[in-house]
Parts: structure tokens; sequence; C-alpha cells
């Protein structure tokens, strides 16, 4: 199987080599027609203006100055055609520059000189230039209608690829709209033409759209998996200037996804290669999404300013639909630095703009951000109202993010109004929505999909090579002659090509593996990072019962321990290593407070007479995972006597924990149908071990076994740990 995807990867390759290399010989070809014909005439004219097309994203000062020598010469000769290109493709230009009520004027008057051609092609792409001048104003009413316009020309002509790009318009107004069912149906269609016709930068934005739909349902594998596409597809081309949306698109999900470091690498791409085309809606979408990383770093003076650049540039282009997005962000933050006032207005400006461009999506978040005026004003009804109101469009157009803020607003405003129960609920929603979408699942789908495409990459590139260097031995043969010395020189070629290709592979199954080492450290640091909040939502639980039970004392020792216990954790969490003095804290702290609320079994924990335990240095949230697991799972339907013991011990070099406990026992567990699932921080600790054994250079293990083995009752597990060992007190400020 491996062998055949690699077969299939050369082919792919092959064939976007002579993809590029085809381009590149029509360029070579038309640049020497135009230093073969120096006369001012409708040939050159028609050499001017197709070099411009094949070269206005790769040099653009170059092919500004073709555009306007063949205008020059159009007028000269009266030559109509050329004059209509011209008109047409500096529609464009304006179209790019924002200057949409120009590109429209620009556009209609190449209409009519195709008109008079009987030009119908030349129509075609003037009628979606138009489509496309509106859109980009959120007139999308009439964007429809010039896109269409274009489709039923390019039908009666037969362009498969001319249908395909009005198919994949039309998509992004559906989109925008909301109707992502409708979206992705034609945006599947188009890129479904575009294969048929080998339109290989079209299927790349085909794959780019598709991926941005999944992005905005919080489908963050799907997305990824599409831009990776469309990256390697344009990447191949040689077409860097096309993927400055593509990066911001994966720079919005790894935000969501909180890795600020990979969405910030992503968004500072896409600003420089917009800065160079002077795409101003780019830009705006660039300085959006900084506003919304440092928003999301609590940087709230950074992120308003980001924000009101961006809204700054969309007023000034009339990008409406965009004019939306920047008020809805601009009062994000305002509400967060307590400008309720000045949140209120921009929310309100927004639910108006929203409203009126067809934004469902703008429109949930405005309702959202009044929602959150009102609470903030403790006009709880009126904040029920837009929440309500926002919730249903979230759940309708099926956006996570937007109902998991939805539902944990209700909760809010809910405890505020005294209903315990609804606010309960929501909140519970809102754990579950919160759990959807930071699932151990996604993250081991997402960490595939970087380890397959860095892989795929890396298997393209030497693909290329080795497609070069068998060029240049086949040419070589080519024009040696027929004789034992080039026989022996082709095969001396023959064995240098076969060894760089076996040290290749080699370097490739190194680096692979090198790749799947390092993905499963980071999938571990985001799984561990989880624990935390998921032990804080089961403890604010219980002291929310304690609260509504008028349980006074309990619930203040309750809250005094678990305060001390986050606090350790999040000072542990910090660290590569941490004192074993300090772990065993941690843990006493968390059986203690487990142990609190009904106080429902008894634990001791010894350490050894020799263990210096402030000077072992070891990973943090090792232990804590098994005494969990006991107190959750050991005692079931068991009555009576329970009791939990830790023991730590040191002997030939290592150091041991062994917890045991008195309940049924792992035999009765795996009876239990209830049971059959492992536990997630088990494993997750088990693999940890693996990893800390080859990283601390000594044994880490995890063995768990029935006490009926040794006649008594329960389950036993024996840690060894990886532990640095520091040879004086005064030594620990200085290592680790």
């Amino acid at each position: 199987m491996k062998f055949i995807k690699y077969i299939l990867t050369l082919a792919v390759s092959i064939i976007f080599i002579v993809n590029v290399q085809a381009q590149n010989k029509k360029i070579d070809s038309l640049k020497t027609g135009l230093e073969n014909n120096k006369a001012e005439d409708s040939i050159r004219v028609n050499l001017l203006v197709r070099l411009y097309y094949e070269i206005q994203d790769l040099e653009n000062e170059k092919a500004r100055l073709l555009l306007n020598e063949a205008e020059t010469i159009s007028k000269k000769i009266n030559y109509a055609t050329g004059k209509a290109d011209v008109i047409y493709y500096k529609g464009h230009i304006d179209v790019n520059k924002s200057n949409y009520k120009e590109s429209i004027l620009k556009f209609k008057e190449a209409i009519k000189l195709y008109k008079s051609l009987n030009n119908r092609k030349g129509e075609s792409y003037a009628n979606n230039g138009i489509g496309m001048a509106y859109y980009y104003q959120s007139d999308f009413s009439n964007a429809i209608v010039y896109y269409k316009k274009s489709a039923e020309i390019d039908e009666s002509l037969n362009d498969l690829k001319g249908v395909a790009g009005s198919l994949n318009n039309i998509g992004n107004i559906y989109a925008d709209q909301g109707n992502y069912v409708e979206a992705i149906r034609n945006y599947t269609r188009s890129k479904e033409l575009k294969l048929k016709v080998k339109d290989t930068m079209g299927v790349a934005r085909a794959y780019t759209n598709i991926g941005s739909i999944f992005g905005e349902q919080g489908n963050y594998p799907r997305a990824l998996e599409n831009f990776n596409t469309a990256v390697g597809i344009y990447e191949k081309l040689g077409l860097s200037n096309y993927t400055a949306r593509l990066m911001l698109n994966m720079g919005m999900v790894y935000n969501n996804l909180g890795n600020i470091e990979k969405a910030l690498i992503y968004v500072n791409k896409a600003l420089e290669v917009a800065k160079k085309q002077n795409s101003q809606v780019t830009i705006a979408i660039c300085l959006s999404l900084k506003g919304t990383i440092y928003k999301t770093q609590l940087d709230y003076i950074n992120a308003l300013e980001q924000f009101q650049k961006a809204l700054q540039i969309r007023q000034t282009i009339n990008d409406k639909r965009g004019v939306g997005i920047s008020l809805n962000d601009v009062a994000d933050v305002q509400i967060l630095v307590q400008q309720e006032g000045k949140a209120f207005k921009n929310f309100k400006e927004a639910g108006i703009v929203n409203k009126e461009v067809g934004s469902p999506i703008g429109l949930c978040r405005s309702y959202l951000g009044l929602a959150r005026c009102f609470n903030f004003q403790k006009q709880y009804q009126k904040a029920l109202n837009y929440v309500l109101k926002s919730q249903e469009i979230a759940i309708e157009m099926k956006l996570l993010e937007l109902q998991k803020e939805t539902a944990e607003l209700l909760s809010i405003i809910y405890k505020n109004t005294g209903d315990y129960k609804k606010s309960l609920t929501n909140y519970q929603q809102y754990k579950i929505l919160n759990d959807s979408i930071f699932n151990k699942e996604n993250i081991e789908k997402i960490t595939q999909l970087e380890y397959e495409y860095k892989y795929k990459q890396a298997l393209d590139s030497a693909s290329i090579r080795e497609l070069k260097l068998t060029k240049t031995v086949l040419d070589t043969s080519q024009n040696l002659k027929k004789s034992q010395r080039n026989l022996l020189l082709g095969i001396v070629a023959f064995l240098i090509t076969t060894l760089v290709l076996g040290i290749i592979i080699l370097f490739l199954k190194l680096r692979n593996q090198k790749s799947k080492t390092q993905n499963v450290i980071m999938e571990q640091k985001l799984l561990r990072s989880q624990m935390t909040p998921h032990f804080i939502f089961n403890s604010l639980s219980v002291l929310q019962g304690m609260i509504l039970n008028k349980e006074q004392k309990k619930s203040v020792s309750y809250l005094s321990k678990f305060s001390k216990l986050l606090r350790t954790i999040l000072e542990n969490s910090r660290d590569r290593t941490v004192s074993l003095s300090q772990e065993l804290i941690a843990v006493e702290n968390y059986l203690a407070l487990q142990n609190l609320e009904n106080e429902s079994y008894t634990y001791t924990i010894s350490v050894e007479e020799d263990i210096e335990t402030s000077l072992f240095k070891i990973p943090p949230m090792l232990i804590q995972p098994f005494v969990e697991n006991a107190i959750e799972h050991a005692f079931v339907n068991l009555i009576g006597n329970r009791t939990i013991n830790i023991e730590l011990s040191y002997s030939n070099q290592e150091l041991i924990c062994v917890i045991k406990d008195n309940g049924v026992g792992l035999e009765d567990l795996k009876k239990d149908k209830n049971q059959d699932k492992k536990s997630l921080s088990t494993t997750i600790t088990s693999e940890r071990l693996k990893i800390l054994s080859k990283d601390f250079k000594m044994n880490g293990s995890v063995t768990i076994e029935d006490r009926k083995k040794y006649n008594e009752q329960g389950t036993v597990v024996t840690l060894t740990i990886p532990y640095i060992k520091i040879e004086s007190i005064e030594n620990i400020n200085n290592r680790g």
C-alpha cells in the first residue's frame, strides 16, 4: 500500500510539474513573439494582453506596463477587441483596489464592446466581474443576477470551466448568508467540473472554500484537511501569492483551538502577502484576526487598536459585510474593558448592518453582545430575549462555538434570576459543547493531518528532485555516443542516482519517526491541559450543590481546600518537573477534597525514611490519575470500611509508588459493562511514562494487578517513576 501511495504521489507531482513547465513555456513563447513583432498592430496588442493575463499574479508592475502599452496601441489603430480586453482587465484592477463603482462602469463598457463584436466569452467574463464587484459590497442580490448571466452564457458555449467559476461564486454568496448546505453543494459541483477540465487553480479555490465552511461550523479537522490540500496545490504551482486568504483561514482555525503560536505564524504570512498585493480587503481581515489573537491573550488595548484599524479600512472601501464583523469585534472588546455604553451602540449598529447584508452569523454575534450588555446592566429579561434569539440562529446553522457561548450566558442569566435548575442545565450543555470542540478525537485528527501534510511535502520534494535527476541522466545519455565508454558512464550515473534516492528515503523515514514522536508529545500536552478544566468544573458543581443546600461551614472548608489544590496544580503544570514533596501535597489535597463531601473512605500516604522528598524532581500529575481511578471505580456497590494507601520507596536506584485500595478488584470491574472503556487519564499517563523513560534515560512503567493473587481484596497499582535527584537542598533552585 505504501508503494502504491508513493507512485500516486509521484504521478500527481509529474502532472503539476508539466503544468508549471507549460505555463513557463507559454510565457517564454509570448515574450519571444513580442521581441519578433515590434509593429504597433493588432497582433502585438493580442500578445501584450495574453502575456498580461499569464503574469498578472507573478509580476504585478511589469503586467501593468504591458496593459498600458496595449491600451495605447489599441486606441491608436482603433482596435475594438484590444480596447474591450484592456477595459475588462482594468475593471479587475479596480476590484482589487476596492474601487467598486469604477470597476462596474468599466465592466459594463466592456460588455457593450464585446456585444458589438459578438464576443460571447468576453460578455461572460465582464458579467462575472460585475457580480464580483457587487459581492464585495455585500449586494448579494445583484451579485447573483450577474453570476447567473455569466453561467448562462458559458452553458450556451459549453464552457465547463466558466460554469464552474460561476458555481464557485454563487457558493460564496450562500456561505455568507449562512446557507451552508447550498454553499457546499455549489463548491463541490464546481470542484468536479474543474477537475474534469484540469483547472488546477480552480480546484485549489474550491478546497479553500469548502474548508472555510467546515471552519465556521467548528469542524476543525475537516477544515484543515481541505486547507492543507489547497496549500499543497498552490505551492506546487509556485503561486504563493494565492495563499494569503488560505493562511488566514488556517490561522483562524488554530486560534479557535487555542494554538496562538501557530495562529500568529499564519496570520503574519497572510499579512505580508496582502501588503505586497495592496489588497485592502485581505489586509482588513488580517488585522481583524490579529485583534482576535490579542483578545485571546487578554491584551485588550492592542486588540481594540487592530479591530478599529480593520473597521476603518472596511468603511473606506464600503465593505458592508466586513463593517458588520468589525463592529461586533470592537464591541466585544469594549464590553471587556467596561465601556458598556460604546459596546451597546456598536452591537446595535452591527445588528442593523448584518440584517441589511443578510449575514446570520454576524446577527447571531450582535444579539449575543446585546444580551451581555443587558446582563451587565441587570436587565435580565431583555438579556434573556436577545440570547435566545442568538441561540436559535446558532443551533439552526450548527455553529458550535456560538452555541457554547449562548449556553454559558444563559447559565449566568438564569443564576442571576434565581432559576438554578435552568442555570445548571445550561451550564452542563456548555460543558458538553466545550468538550465536543476540544475532544481527544479532534486533537488526534488534527495532529494526524499535520503529520500527513508534512510527510506529503517531503515526498513531493523528493519526487521533484528525483524527476530532475532522472531527466538529467536521460538528456546526458541521448547526447553521448553509443560506445562502451558511454555505457560505463550510464551505469555509474544510475548507481549514483540509486544511492542518492536510497539516502533520501532513509532520511525521510528517520524524519517521519521524529515527527511521530513530536506529534505524540504535542497531543499529550493538549490532553493534559484539559484535565485541569474538567476537575475545576466538577469541583465547582459540588460547591454549588453545597451552597444550594445551605451547608455554609462545609462549603467554606471545601472552597479553602479547593483553592489550595488549584494553586498547587497550576504551579505544577507550568514546569517540566516538580519536587516529590510538591506532588505529594497535591495528591493529599486532592484526596482530602474528594473525601470532604461525605467522608466515604480513609487514606494514608507513607514515605520511607530514607527518601528526602525535596531532593527528588519528578514529572507532575503522574500519581493523581490512579488515585482518581481508585476513588471513582474501586468502591462501586461496596459498603463499609474503604481505604486507599499510598506508599513510596526507593531501592536499586528506582523510585517506586504503590497505590492500594480494598475495593471490588480489577476482575469485578472488567465484568461490569460500564467499565469497558479505559480511563482517559490512565491511558495518557501510561503513554507519558513510555516517552518520559526515554527523556529521563531511566525506567518508567506502570503495573495494575488484582490483589486476589495475594489473597487480599482490591487493586494495587505499582508506578516506577522517572526522576532527577538533586545532590543537596541548596542546588534545587539551580536544576530542573
